[in-house]
């Protein structure tokens, strides 16, 4: 008899706690908190500011390499040729992102044609146009994309990253 009081106990809370779950998501929805500027704004880590390049600098679908936010952290910056979700620069088609995979650390390798990051380890592959969403593979993370800004000289800076990047316990210096 006590084993069954026990167990509707746990199944009572076990609702309690259903009900009060479902009502902070549906609150967080009223709030507009749903929404994947709100969640990437969570993840990010802010940096110190680092200049990479200069728009002048960049043509359309060739990346430049950059190391942010150290020497140990290759990446890519890269003109996309059209406006992009978090892109930045005059046409909003400028991003910058890790050239480490996410799943084991190889290097990726950009291909213009689809505009993707490819792995050649596991061949996960990420999209350079949707902010790094892995489109394929064995990766669990989407691509770790650089936050930039644009100053009034056409300086390229970067400022934080959105996910962790490979290696690495934290985004902390």
């Amino acid at each position: 008899m006590k084993c069954n009081r026990l167990v509707d106990a746990g199944r009572r809370q076990f609702l309690r706690g259903g009900l009060g779950a479902t009502a902070g998501a549906a609150a967080s929805v009223v709030m507009g908190t749903s929404d994947a500027k709100a969640q990437t704004a969570l993840a990010r880590v802010d940096y110190p500011a680092n200049r990479l390049a200069n728009v002048a600098d960049l043509a359309v679908n060739e990346p430049m390499d950059v190391a942010y936010p150290d020497a140990d952290s290759p990446g890519v910056l890269l003109k996309l040729g059209q406006a992009v979700d978090g892109g930045v620069g005059p046409d909003g088609d400028i991003v910058a992102f890790s050239v480490l995979c996410p799943h084991k650390g190889w290097y990726l390798s950009y291909n213009g044609e689809d505009r993707t990051f490819n792995c050649p380890g596991h061949h996960s592959r990420f999209d350079a146009e949707a902010g790094g969403q892995q489109v394929w593979g064995h990766a669990t993370n989407n691509l770790p994309q650089f936050v930039l800004r644009v100053d009034g000289a056409g300086d390229i800076y970067a400022e934080g990253v959105d996910e962790l990047i490979y290696g690495r316990l934290s985004n902390t210096l």
